[in-house]
């Protein structure tokens, strides 16, 4: 790869991708692309931003001519922008769908005029809803989206879906369940309850903490990415799930015995949000038989995260 572009760089996820990218592509030009929203910090990419190969540029995705511009001569192309927050989503849905729909959709139209061959969009397994029969949605799952987030996500698969079949596009789908690692903004489960916790404050828990997800480190989910990369198919969806689900209180409970927190006088039980899906289940054989699985265990890498919130919770002015 001569020339690869990056959105949503330096975020949480987008600069963990970032880095795998650069030690996979260590002579390919890299452009990383956020526009720095309060969950991104440019700090996050300081292990790579200084390579003479890599270029940081500061705009957002619906700024479609200096978007077009950074994609001349680039050959992989991949999607990570994202405002992914649901709570969010329910306060003010428009910045969503003009982010999540409207920026995906700013984005296939740059790639395809300068001729992109190679792009990865990365989506979401809350496109699918809510599933509670025995067995795992696959990539054939209609989509059933129930919030404002995923139902911009899942606007955006679908644009994805049309240029793939109007204008042949090769555009490949990334569905993954809760991803969790450093650098999270604390407003996510395992995230916020560090946060909360270090900072001497209460965790808050939606409804009775009863809500199932399946959660996946943000390392696992970049070998995915790559593994994908190697031997995925065009035009093609690939799910990405952990193994285990855990109940909210579950997660929270773990973190409070590694922090020495008394778990039942630091929690806050208040009112669930509107359409809190039970859980989202997900197949992922096709990636599987690709040769990818789940390498990292949560109770692990907990305390490996905590230690890093500790040493960078000033990067958080809450």
């Amino acid at each position: 790869m001569k020339k690869i572009l990056i959105t949503g760089a330096a975020g949480f996820i987008g600069s963990h991708v970032a880095e795998k990218i650069l030690r996979k592509y260590k002579n390919s030009k890299i452009v990383l692309y956020d526009k720095i929203t309060y969950a991104a910090n440019i700090k996050y990419l300081n292990s790579i931003i200084f390579e003479k190969n890599v270029t940081f540029v500061k705009n957002d995705i619906l700024n479609y001519p200096v978007l077009e511009k950074n994609l001349k001569n680039v050959e992989l192309a991949i999607n990570v922008a994202a405002e992914s927050h649901v709570d969010n989503s329910f306060g003010n849905s428009l910045l969503f769908t003009k982010t999540n729909t409207l920026g995906t959709h700013s984005f296939l139209e740059a790639c395809r005029k300068q001729k992109v061959k190679k792009i990865i969009h990365v989506s979401t397994d809350e496109v699918y809803g809510e599933n509670l029969k025995k067995k795992s949605f696959t990539e054939s799952q209609i989509l059933n989206p129930t919030n404002p987030y995923s139902a911009s996500k899942a606007a955006a698969d679908m644009i994805v879906n049309s240029y793939n079949h109007s204008y042949k596009l090769n555009v490949i789908t990334i569905r993954a369940n809760n991803i969790y690692g450093t650098r999270q903004y604390p407003e996510k489960l395992i995230s916020k309850t560090i946060y909360s916790f270090l900072k001497k404050k209460k965790m808050t828990v939606h409804g009775r903490g009863n809500s199932i997800r399946y959660f996946l480190s943000v390392n696992d989910f970049c070998n995915g990415l790559i593994k994908i990369l190697d031997k995925g198919k065009s035009n093609t969806i690939y799910n990405i799930a952990a193994n285990r689900s855990f109940y909210t209180l579950d997660i929270i409970k773990i973190i409070s015995r590694h922090l020495n927190v008394d778990f039942k006088k630091n929690i806050i039980f208040i009112k669930d949000r509107p359409f809190n899906d039970k859980i989202y289940k997900i197949n992922c054989e096709k990636l599987k038989r690709l040769g990818w699985s789940e390498k990292e265990k949560l109770e692990v890498k907990i305390p490996q995260i905590c230690d890093w919130y500790k040493k960078n919770l000033k990067l958080f002015n809450k």
